[in-house]
């Protein structure tokens, strides 16, 4: 066989894809723009264990990684609480991201993975239309097939043509700013209090969460539109004044980064191209994880190039890794996106409104990474949690308005995107993708 791929940037779904052809003979190569020891940001990422099963690996030891707390959810005035009640069954585990990249990359190389660090991409290689390797800072390679795993800022997703439909970059509210920062911990708080989740914080379009940990306290800070440090040095002080476990040393982090919440990218394969993880848009919208769902769509993704025995890797071949990711997982986050819309349309009033009259309720709120679909996140409503949703709705002809334009969204999405096309047309496949994407406007 000997097929040559290339893994162009070290996302989580590109490293476990790669391990995946790697053990089925394929030559791989991850070509990764950081250093080994700075792969991945200084602070501990939140996912459904379930995604490593999907790609053959074991948990990690318990060592490894802990549990997250259950969050506490409040509007920005802060007079109602929500609380999540997880099933432990179901608890998404906690674990620092260069912990996660030493376990996958480990089993990567014992596959046969090839790894070049210090290597940043800088743009996709053509031979017409096709991708055929990549140009990076130490020289230009060669691939039968390049797998795109470098990120929601993708040179690679940024350079392909319109002709392959593919949308070159996140449009306003796609993306979330973020400032994270772990603090020294100067105060004990309640169960219910140490994760706290503020929505539209100081009536900013955003979040701030506060998790204090043995160890220390977690402080993010995210909005939709880019915000400065000193802007973050602000909301975090004012954090301080109802949050007494903030210190003010910053044990590590204290940086900034950009995390895809939105709709998975239209379409994701192209002559020669995949793309998978944030360059593909896979986070759960609200949530903003992505890792397991990068882990389970490099399985999908392993297992049709596997099948393409001619080695074609066009974008025919690869349609069907296209059709069973949403078959599996996108189909459920796209309508998970016009939630998302909804939210930012909401005023701050509006939202302690909706907490308040329990039109959102703490069953509403226990969603975790492995729940990609409006069903599992609103679903086993009683009768008496529709009537009280719906006399609040009733009663707030602003809120109301809102809710039906996002269920007319959501009921477009869902039915444009069960429509994806079953093979390959490029014709039928880029009015497919205008449609789906016209679902999402804000």
């Amino acid at each position: 066989m000997n097929k040559k791929i290339i893994v162009a940037g070290g996302g989580h779904g590109g490293i476990t894809c790669a391990m995946l052809l790697a053990k089925n003979g394929f030559d791989v190569t991850v070509y990764e723009k950081q250093s080994r020891e700075n792969m991945g940001y200084d602070w501990t990422d939140i996912f459904d264990k379930k995604g490593f099963f999907a790609v053959g690996l074991d948990m990690p030891d318990k060592s490894m990684y802990k549990l997250k707390h259950d969050m506490t959810f409040y509007g920005p005035a802060m007079e109602t609480a929500l609380i999540q009640n997880t099933d432990p069954d179901k608890l998404e585990i906690q674990m620092e991201r260069k912990t996660i990249y030493d376990y996958i990359i480990l089993h990567a190389e014992n596959a046969g993975v090839k790894f070049v660090y210090d290597c940043a991409v800088e743009e996709p290689l053509f031979f017409g239309n096709r991708v055929v390797g990549i140009r990076t800072a130490q020289g230009e390679f060669y691939a039968d097939l390049v797998i795109d795993a470098c990120g929601i800022s993708s040179p690679l997703r940024k350079a392909m043509s319109a002709s392959t439909g593919i949308q070159n970059n996140p449009i306003p509210y796609e993306q979330f700013y973020v400032y994270r920062a772990f603090f020294n911990k100067t105060a004990e708080v309640e169960e219910t209090e140490k994760f706290r989740v503020i929505l539209l914080a100081e009536n900013k379009l955003g979040i701030s969460w506060i998790d204090t940990e043995e160890e220390y306290t977690d402080v993010l800070i995210g909005r939709f539109e880019e915000f400065d440090l000193a802007e973050a040095e602000r909301s975090i002080e004012k954090l301080r004044e109802t949050n007494p476990s903030i210190g003010t040393e910053i044990l590590r982090g204290g940086a900034f980064a950009n995390i895809p919440v939105r709709q998975p990218l239209g379409i994701i394969v192209a002559d020669g191209y995949a793309a998978i993880g944030d360059s593909a848009f896979m986070t759960v919208p609200i949530i903003g994880s992505g890792i397991a769902n990068s882990f389970k769509a490099s399985k999908i993704l392993a297992d049709t190039i596997i099948a393409d025995k001619e080695g074609a890797y066009s974008a025919e071949t690869l349609w069907s890794y296209q059709r069973e990711f949403y078959k599996n997982i996108g189909a459920s986050l796209a309508p998970l996106a016009c939630v998302k819309l909804m939210l930012t349309r909401l005023e701050g009033s509006e939202l302690d409104y909706i907490f308040a009259k329990g039109i959102l309720n703490a069953e509403d709120m226990t969603i975790d990474s492995d729940s990609t679909s409006l069903g599992a996140m609103l679903g086993g409503m009683s009768a008496e949690d529709i009537k009280i949703k719906l006399s609040g709705l009733i009663n707030n002809k602003a809120v109301l308005a809102k809710v039906i334009r996002m269920g007319l969204e959501l009921a477009k999405a869902t039915v444009v995107t069960a429509a994806l096309p079953k093979t390959y047309n490029r014709k039928n496949v880029l009015r497919w993708v205008k449609e789906y994407n016209n679902c999402f406007k804000h």
